[in-house]
């Protein structure tokens, strides 16, 4: 008996753990199933999600549990060898192709493989997150990527999730945001990166609820799903069936709103962290300030990472954390010409009316009066309330005053409110005689629309007006229609209104609808809900601000919807400054202008404005400015006072900030070492490798030089009447691919979004293209069309549903542990051989991809065997390619099967020798890690991990047990070639210039 393992032995390591790598082949029930991920359990052995290949499951998806099913692995040495008759060897090198695309990427390979591949430009700026989430600086991908508003966290994200993907790491991915974004990164996710991801908003759960039994775990319906954080907060259903899920990937957008311990955000957080390998948390202001709170969200990333949640700095974290502004020295001089520079903000000065001075009146001499006089009001912060609401609108004020009275008069204590009741009457009355031709905010806007923006029925200029309140909101999107000449229809579609009332599918719809050019909404009026993620930067690059929030950082996240990465004009913004003759009126100029001018100055010279105050909250930094208001502080004083660290308690909270939010991973990060215990990966001639800077060769090994090309010898192989099978059309010159779907490829494409399969009938009939400037043309005439945003014709990429659905084809296409021969440019039988090495989670630690000889006669001794583990080069070497002539010469499969087990012992002892040295980069990050939790005295962790749990986490990303290995093809001598004959050497190697390894 050899070395090399049984389908048994393969299934039942020393350590106990079963490894099913994706990629192999098992037989379950009398059926032959392709493993695409493998996932131990607490009580059911190894999770093995598959997809059928024997004829009667053929691309059926399952799921097997090794403690319920037998789950056999096919023993390499049973491979029965057969001949390929296919033209140039066509189907032997697709079939090798399609096993080089479905193995995972080995814990190994460090280097990004897929990122020139999207509809995404080359910045190496937005590659850093996936580059240090894979850098194995941290045990597993956990990342919070803080860059500022506008840089584009959602192409990090959808880069980095497509790496964990090719690696095996992204079957399961759960993607959480705010419901008004729902959409748009879904939108981002499939149209860029082909992820599709199913939404499940309000709708989408209402759907699921009716077509799945009841009681069962929506999430197990889905492997790929995006849901609103509100949805799964409030819910304690939906916390059940999250805590039932392991996930592969996580993500939290927005991820500040996770920080108040309790909240069931937090609550949200603190169930998911535990349960996924992966989790990437995003957000522009990730911090509140407070370094206990900050450290409790990198707890979610790593709780060993931060030893004193009081007291620790950016270094310890920085394997972790990413931040750059739009000034950080790489941002800056890769956006050259790609981001259109930001205008300056325009105050707009608008002189109050008589009645609106006689509410300035009003407020000055009764509510906020100055030189020392008492409010009448018996909360100091509520004049501000009243005040803020003015400055928006009288809808706002009666509103506010209508709210306070009705509070007021519930209270048993009428003497005491008596003269606050009273002083609310008046600004009831005053604020009631007021309207439209009082408002000299309104008709300012309405000359800026018209006048200076150009906004009208004759124009497609957009723009959106933000406000803090809803009624203003309400009454504007009521006034402007008429205001701005539009009549009729026109007058109801030209504006469109969005705020937190409205529901998450509601939401979306505005957003949609404003970043579609033929649709004929030309007014966003909106309030902050829109502030934080939305992309309206497609069709619009003017911003009006009617009211000004008292807060730096909400200013800069309202400016950043419009300045934002794919910005192809420069943004303009407006401020509507309600000005007053009154004295002691505290108009606009007094906070909201010089606000303006604070946040527009921190922008140009740091980048961001949320390290201004020091308070990097917007609830916080109004709360502490109105409060420096009422001990008579100007705005220039409250910000400086706060930044030099005046009113802090703990002197040393400014620099440790500072720390964080100074330059935080602006530094590349150094080159990457080639592939452990040998050199890097091979690839086809002409790909380029990942990253600013060039890689000492590229990360996939390939066959093929394209992925196009592959698709199209595919199309070809599994397809060859595709013209009336498929209804295939070609067009040449723009590389367009249009077919029917089959039956098969129909039920794959149940994963994409429901819209997307609907608007565009892809069930009837796909557009696809390698060429990148046709996709990305089809997807700029979505924006400007008003049905869909959703493009016509798709990317292909690896991750393709398409490509994905002929690689399996392709691999389906032998039968059951067969291998081709392939007669070749060689002196002696040479077989194809794959190695993996797994760790207890199942995924690949050590890829291998081997040539091995075996022959008695040759002058070596009896047992022993010669390796190359570059199998692509030696390929090439060999002359398979596609100009190769296949003669049809048959070879007699005995001798070369009989040899079998040998080879596949010369193909272990080789991995085996080697094993140590390709561990030692996986080891060492791992014991590092172990130390650190050896001097660990926290008392609790996240969520339900414990030192020992963690520890046990370590280990199992180790390699454990044997390799799997597989027999993929022989390459045989050509009988008709003699040494002696015309063309390229023979190839062999038992010759010294191969320089193989002997065993």
């Amino acid at each position: 008996m050899t070395a090399v393992q049984t389908s048994a032995e393969q299934s039942g390591v020393t350590t106990g753990q079963d490894q099913y790598p994706a990629g192999a082949q098992v037989v379950v029930r009398d059926e032959e199933w392709l493993v695409r991920s493998s996932m131990p359990t607490d009580d059911d052995g190894t999770r093995i999600e598959v997809v059928g290949v024997s004829e009667f499951v053929r691309d059926q998806e399952a799921v097997f549990f090794s403690g319920l099913d037998r789950i056999e692995l096919l023993d390499p040495r049973e491979t029965t060898l057969v001949m390929d008759d296919s033209p140039n060897y066509r189907r032997s090198r697709l079939f090798l192709e399609a096993v080089l695309r479905r193995t995972a990427l080995p814990q190994s390979e460090r280097r990004l493989a897929l990122a020139d591949s999207f509809l995404m430009d080359p910045l190496p700026y937005q590659r850093r997150p996936a580059e240090l989430a894979l850098s194995g600086a941290n045990l597993r991908p956990r990342l919070l990527i803080a860059d500022v508003v506008g840089l584009g966290k959602t192409l990090e994200i959808g880069l980095t999730l497509a790496e964990l993907i090719r690696r095996g790491r992204g079957e399961r991915i759960l993607v959480v945001t705010p419901q008004h974004v729902l959409e748009q990164f879904q939108h981002e996710l499939w149209t860029r990166f082909a992820i599709p991801l199913v939404r499940l908003d309000s709708v989408g759960i209402e759907r699921i609820q009716r077509e799945i039994p009841a009681g069962r775990n929506p999430f197990t319906s889905f492997k790929r799903v995006i849901v609103s954080i509100d949805t799964l907060k409030n819910t304690d259903q939906y916390r059940h069936h999250l805590e039932q899920i392991r996930w592969d990937a996580v993500v939290i957008d927005e991820s500040h709103n996770l920080i108040n311990r309790g909240s069931l955000r937090n609550q949200l957080a603190r169930t998911l962290a535990p349960r996924t390998d992966a989790l990437i948390l995003a957000s522009a202001t990730p911090h509140n300030g407070d370094a206990k709170s900050f450290a409790e969200l990198i707890g979610l990333l790593d709780p060993v990472a931060i030893r004193d949640p009081e007291n620790y700095r950016a270094a310890d974290i920085e394997h972790l954390f990413i931040r750059r502004t739009k000034i950080s020295p790489e941002v800056r001089e890769q956006m050259k010409g790609q981001w259109a520079d930001r205008g300056p903000s325009h105050s707009v000065h608008c002189p109050a009316t008589p009645a609106e001075e006689k509410i300035f009146e009003e407020l000055a001499a009764v509510w906020l009066p100055g030189d020392g006089g008492t409010s009448v009001s018996s909360v100091p912060l509520f004049p501000y309330t009243l005040l803020k609401s003015f400055l928006s609108s009288h809808a706002a004020l009666r509103a506010t005053v209508s709210a306070r009275i009705k509070t007021l008069e519930k209270k048993d204590d009428p003497q005491g409110t008596a003269a606050e009741l009273a002083a609310l009457y008046r600004l009831s009355e005053l604020a009631a005689d007021l309207t439209e031709s009082d408002s000299a905010k309104l008709a300012a806007l309405v000359r800026q629309l018209r006048e200076e923006i150009g906004v009208g029925p004759a124009s497609d200029e957009r723009v959106v007006v933000f406000s803090e309140r809803v009624q203003t909101l309400e009454w504007l999107a009521e006034v402007l229609p008429a205001a701005l000449g539009f009549k009729g229809r026109a007058a109801r579609d030209c504006v469109r209104i969005m705020h937190g009332g409205l529901s998450d599918e509601q939401q979306m719809a505005c957003v949609e609808e404003f970043g579609l050019a033929d649709t004929p909404v030309r007014v966003l009026v909106t309030g902050d809900v829109a502030s934080e993620g939305v992309n309206l930067h497609r069709q619009c690059h003017q911003l009006v601000h009617y009211d000004v929030p008292w807060s730096l950082i909400r200013i800069e996240q309202r400016n950043g919807r419009i300045d934002r990465y794919g910005q192809a004009r420069p943004p303009e913004f407006r401020a509507l400054i309600l000005t007053s003759e009154v004295e002691g009126a505290k108009d606009d100029t007094v906070v909201a202008e010089r606000l303006l001018e604070r946040e527009d100055q921190a922008h140009r010279s740091l980048g961001t404005a949320e390290a201004v105050t020091g308070l990097y909250r917007a609830e916080a930094e109004e709360k502490s400015l109105i409060q420096d208001l009422l001990r008579g502080r100007t705005v220039d004083e409250s910000l400086d006072a706060r930044r030099s660290g005046a009113d802090d308690q703990d002197a040393g909270l400014d620099d440790f900030l500072a720390d964080f939010f100074g330059p935080v991973g602006e530094e590349a990060p150094p080159a990457e070492p080639t592939e452990p215990g040998g050199s890097a990966p091979a690839a086809s001639p002409g790909t380029e490798s990942s990253g600013s800077r060039a890689a000492a060769s590229p990360v996939l090994p390939r066959l093929f030089d394209s992925t196009a090309h592959f698709l199209d010898d595919a199309l070809r192989e599994v397809y060859p009447d595709a013209r009336e099978r498929l209804d295939l059309d070609r067009d040449q010159q723009s590389g367009l691919l249009s077919f029917r779907p089959p039956t098969e490829l129909v039920h794959r494409l149940k994963a994409l979004p429901m819209d997307y399969l609907r608007e565009q009938r892809l069930r009837e009939r796909m557009l696809v293209t390698f060429n990148r400037r046709l996709a990305e043309h089809s997807l700029q005439r979505a924006r400007e069309s008003s049905t869909s945003s959703w493009p016509e014709i798709s990317l292909l990429t690896d991750l393709h549903p398409v490509v994905e659905w002929l690689t399996d084809k392709v691999l389906v296409g032998m039968g059951r542990q067969e291998a081709p021969m392939i007669t070749a440019n060689v002196a002696e039988p040479i077989y194809l051989v794959q190695g993996v090495y797994s760790n207890k989670l199942g995924r690949p630690t050590v890829v291998k991809w081997m040539g091995v000889t075996w022959l008695e006669a040759a002058p070596r001794r009896p047992g022993e065997g010669l390796v190359d583990d570059d199998m692509v080069s030696l390929l090439r070497r060999c002359g398979v390619g596609p100009t190769m002539a296949n003669k049809r010469r048959y070879c007699d499969p005995v001798p070369l099967r009989k040899d079998l087990p040998d080879v596949l012992s010369t193909a272990e002892a080789f991995l085996n020798t080697h094993r140590d040295a390709w561990d030692e980069p996986l080891r060492e990050p791992i014991e590092q890690y172990k130390r650190r939790l050896g001097t660990w005295h926290q008392p609790t962790l996240a969520g339900e991990l414990t030192k020992e749990r963690l520890a046990d986490l370590a280990d199992s990303l180790l390699t454990t047990g044997r390799p799997l290995l597989r027999v993929l093809a022989v390459l045989v001598p050509d009988p008709d070639r003699k040494d002696g004959d015309d063309g390229p050497p023979l190839v062999s190697l038992t010759a010294p210039a191969a320089s193989p390894s002997r065993f």
